[in-house]
């Protein structure tokens, strides 16, 4: 399977779980449990949440789903920009470990930057690993700027909005991740809104390996190295297909079909957030 690795050593599955806009509605949390076991079941063990997402209540989903398998589980969370002060963090994750039935995380990252100094931020994450309540800490919507300023060797990740149609970190926070060590987590990785799924070149490549669009772009995204796709699924077909692009390989003439139809970029630009 194919894996990322932490600089602690830690490794986790290139392609992962995500949940935003799980646990909004209550008439489909069945659906989303089931997605999730199936997607941890299929190999997708690394699961991301947020305490945002649903406001709480896809923490909870995420909670159920991994009840009976939470040693299975690389469990990522997010704290809202409002809660990182040296109080606010630690009120803040013992939340998200109630939702999540769990008393600890394995990755806790600020969800974007806020009023709260870094330094301060930075301080309650180390007390909370001190304390075992997380194994490591990262953050989420951060430039290269912003990285920098953070100057600390501790930070396990970044999580940016990476895809075929927004390939902006590759100018310089790609290669800088890289150059450190530090693995990227690539949210919407298959484009927002699906206009990248109906894409003719992609498509045509997807039929090259008798794919589906969706797992072409995640099986790109995870060639490129110390990249973590995690795209959401609650319908089963699309979680075994995300599974199934673990095992996807595209050869030259694809990737360079890829590029000339979603050329890298020639200059910076800031970086894109949903």
């Amino acid at each position: 399977m194919n894996e990322v690795q932490f600089a602690d050593g830690a490794k986790v599955p290139a392609i992962g779980q995500g949940t935003w806009r799980m646990g909004e509605d209550r008439a489909a949390r069945k659906r989303e449990v089931a997605a999730l076991r199936e997607g941890i079941e299929r190999g997708m063990t690394l699961i991301d949440t947020a305490e945002m997402y649903g406001e709480g209540g896809s923490e909870e989903v995420v909670g159920e789903a991994i009840r009976d398998c939470r040693d299975q589980v690389f469990l990522v969370s997010k704290v809202y920009p409002h809660n990182a002060s040296h109080r606010g963090v630690p009120a803040a994750c013992e939340r998200s470990l109630k939702r999540l039935g769990t008393d600890c995380l394995d990755l806790y990252l600020l969800h974007w930057r806020g009023q709260y100094p870094l330094e301060e931020t930075v301080e309650a994450f180390e007390r909370l690993r001190e304390a075992g309540k997380i194994r490591r800490w990262g953050v989420s919507n951060f430039d290269l700027d912003d990285m920098r300023e953070l100057g600390t060797t501790a930070c396990a990740t970044n999580q940016v909005q990476y895809s075929l149609e927004e390939r902006g970190v590759e100018w310089d926070l790609l290669p800088w991740c890289q150059a450190q060590r530090m693995p990227l987590m690539a949210y919407c990785p298959v484009g927002q809104g699906g206009g990248l799924l109906h894409d003719a070149t992609l498509r045509e490549v997807a039929k090259r390996h008798a794919a589906s669009p969706a797992r072409v772009a995640l099986a790109w995204l995870v060639q490129k190295g110390g990249v973590i796709a995690i795209p959401k699924a609650v319908d089963p077909a699309h979680v075994r297909d995300n599974a199934a692009a673990l095992e996807l390989r595209l050869d030259a003439d694809d990737l360079a079909r890829l590029d000339a139809a979603f050329p890298p970029p020639k200059r910076k630009a800031h970086l894109a957030v949903v």
